[in-house]
């Protein structure tokens, strides 16, 4: 793999507890063991954000998921099996994270990932990772990695090089949330 020197470099970061900068299916993202409760408020810190915002984790696959959250609703299952776009599904009811990533009603917002890079790294990692945009809360959201604040990449353990380079615009995904009785609502087109 060409980006194998980010992958090793970027799981010794998280099995000590730290903080990486990662290209996501979607935009760069501050990350970091989604079970550490130290390390999740190392984000919060970063971000100077307050830690009843919920954060939103990403999984490799499906059989991963199963273990973050304590049943799937069917119409999730449908929806991620239709969608050929990264998709945030904000679920009712996480489980085994670390405080501060469920919000204060339970629930827990997950995306399977779909970018290459990321789906490798949680999968040697065998834990959800944080994806939060890389940013200060209040601050606009970068579309790629040249728009990221100094602070931000000073701030982390390791920046992944892999897709710095990159031209291209992203933008978050759309959220959805499903209750426990399948109906969804659009949070984030």
């Amino acid at each position: 793999m060409y980006f194998e020197e980010d992958l090793k470099k970027s799981l010794k970061v998280l099995k000590e507890g730290g903080i990486i900068l990662y290209p996501t299916d979607t935009i760069w993202g501050l990350g970091c063991d989604a079970t550490s409760n130290s390390a999740v408020q190392k984000i919060f810190r970063i971000k100077s954000r307050t830690d009843s915002k919920s954060l939103i984790i990403l999984v490799s696959d499906s059989s991963m998921l199963e273990r973050y959250i304590k049943e799937i609703p069917e119409t999730a299952l449908s929806l991620i099996s239709v969608s050929d776009t990264p998709l945030t599904i904000i679920y009712p009811e996480g489980i085994n994270l670390a405080k501060g990533i469920c919000s204060e009603d339970g629930s827990v917002g997950i995306r399977i990932c779909g970018d290459e890079f990321c789906r490798e790294l949680i999968r040697q990692f065998r834990k959800p990772l944080v994806s939060t945009s890389a940013n200060i809360t209040g601050k606009s959201t970068p579309s790629n990695f040249r728009e990221i604040d100094n602070k931000i990449i000073k701030s982390v353990d390791y920046t992944v090089e892999y897709r710095q380079k990159e031209q291209r615009v992203f933008s978050p995904s759309p959220i959805i949330k499903i209750d426990t009785n399948g109906v969804i609502r659009i949070l984030r087109k």
